[in-house]
């Protein structure tokens, strides 16, 4: 049907407004905006400054190490070479030694924090593999307050060799301590070992006693 150019045009209008209508109420959602609030800025010098470390352990003196011989490790068998060490320290000794490490015990590997003049554990730290220690005691006539364990040190050229070390401890209680945190972190370095495949499965721990054998006394 044919209709006036008029009226054609405001069909056209009303239609169109319909559609602007509907597509106004179908806005979609705003996307949610969440506030943080702000976060701290730390204003800091040209120099950074030194978080001092903290580290957990037993404050002791320790000692040094020196050579031994031998296979088989029983009981007295560090008395000579931590008399030795004794000798050494009681030499340079005014009245006591004060603490110049941090001893710490863990399930596989024990590590010897070196504190400096203040008191606070410097960069330096000696490891030791729990897998590698011989024997430990803290059992000695010289001192009832020294601690001790034989380590086997592994040279460049693959060779090895027996080193007893030794630290002074605060009283005979840290001391006993420390062998009986020794001997925990040998059954589960041993345990470790044997679920590996590393040490037979018929192995018991008293058959590889001779691994890492205490004598706390």
């Amino acid at each position: 049907m044919w209709q006036p150019a008029t009226e054609r045009l405001q069909h056209f209008q009303t239609m169109l407004k319909t559609k602007l209508n509907v597509l106004t109420l179908r806005k979609e959602p705003l996307p949610t905006v969440i506030f943080h609030e702000p976060e701290a800025i730390e204003l800091c010098t040209t120099t950074p400054l030194m978080k001092t470390r903290t580290h957990s352990g037993c404050k002791v003196t320790y000692l040094g190490k020196v050579s031994t011989t031998g296979m088989q490790f029983l009981s007295g068998c560090t008395e000579k070479p931590v008399i030795e060490l004794w000798k050494k320290h009681t030499l340079a000794r005014e009245d006591v030694f004060p603490a110049n490490a941090l001893l710490e015990i863990r399930p596989f590997q024990v590590w010897l924090h070196h504190l400096d003049l203040k008191g606070e554990a410097t960069v330096h730290m000696d490891t030791f593999q729990v897998a590698r220690i011989a024997y430990c005691t803290a059992d000695h006539n010289v001192s009832p307050n020294i601690f001790a364990w034989v380590y086997r040190e592994i040279n460049d050229d693959l060779s090895y060799q027996m080193d007893c070390h030794a630290v002074e401890c605060e009283s005979k209680l840290e001391a006993k301590k420390l062998a009986h945190a020794m001997m925990e972190a040998f059954k589960k370095t041993f345990h470790s070992m044997k679920s590996d495949g590393r040490i037979h499965r018929n192995s018991s721990s008293e058959e590889v006693s001779q691994e890492l054998e205490s004598d706390d006394g």
